[in-house]
């Protein structure tokens, strides 16, 4: 594993810290190394949520690493199964991302946030697409911006550069909640133990179906769920959980989930 990977094992928790200095940029080697991270997360039942964060107070992501760039390094190269920063492109997690942005998130670093499933930010971050004024296009956010916000804010931000505060891109809809730079890490625990409140197969279930309904109409939706074509979703639905919950409702206990 990458010296610049530190994994930590937290219970049901998989925390991951970025710590390349300077400036915690991403090369094609160390994005396929934490590809392998999330795809071992996404495969052992004993992980429920995971967290990924930054080393130091100063960045969280750089972006993609310029020196790579400078040696040859091809912009759309070979980033790993899950895209550039492991997870982004991974279509089959089907358990929740929770970037914690402790500092800094520009170019590459602050698009991969785009696909997170959940993003809680430091009040000293901030958020910024420089790749325009640098000779370059930031691909992702390009079509990913447009569609999750107004157009007009969309553009400033790809054709400006706009450095965007933790409370700037809370108001966008882009980060959940801004903490105390002290407080990042256990605030990002606290919202991954909610997380598990729920069953594993409905997180699933809902990974699944927000995964594969992106492009779809309303109509299209409602023909997809009546025809089962969505087989995490049909697998909760037989499942033992499915009726754990109502029972332990009715109970007046905590429900026991089984993941079965």
């Amino acid at each position: 594993m990458s010296e610049h990977l530190h994994i930590t094992r937290n219970g049901y928790i998989l925390e991951i810290v970025l710590d390349k200095p300077k400036g915690n940029a991403i090369n094609a080697e160390l994005s396929r190394e934490m590809g392998k991270v999330f795809a071992d997360f996404r495969e052992d039942p004993e992980l429920r949520v995971a967290i990924l964060t930054g080393a130091g107070e100063k960045f969280f992501c750089g972006g993609w690493d310029l020196s790579a760039i400078a040696d040859g390094e091809e912009y759309t190269g070979d980033f790993g199964e899950g895209g550039f920063g492991g997870f982004p492109e991974m279509s089959n997690l089907l358990k929740p991302v929770i970037c914690a942005v402790n500092g800094y998130a520009l170019g590459a670093g602050f698009e991969m946030l785009l696909n997170a499933d959940f993003v809680v930010a430091a009040d000293n971050a901030q958020f910024w697409l420089p790749e325009a004024q640098v000779g370059v296009a930031p691909d992702i956010a390009s079509f990913v911006l447009p569609k999750i916000m107004p157009r007009v804010k969309a553009m400033e931000i790809l054709l400006t550069g706009k450095r965007l505060s933790a409370t700037d891109a809370a108001d966008l809809g882009l980060v959940n909640s801004v903490v105390p730079q002290a407080a990042l890490l256990e605030h990002a625990r606290e919202l991954a133990q909610k997380v598990m409140k729920s069953a594993p197969l409905s997180v699933a279930a809902i990974k699944e179906v927000v995964s594969k309904t992106q492009t779809l109409s309303f109509a299209e939706c409602y023909q997809d769920l009546r025809a089962g074509k969505w087989p995490e979703f049909e697998k909760m639905l037989a499942s033992e959980d499915a009726t754990e919950g109502a029972k332990a409702y009715l109970e007046r206990r905590d429900p026991q989930w089984k993941g079965h």
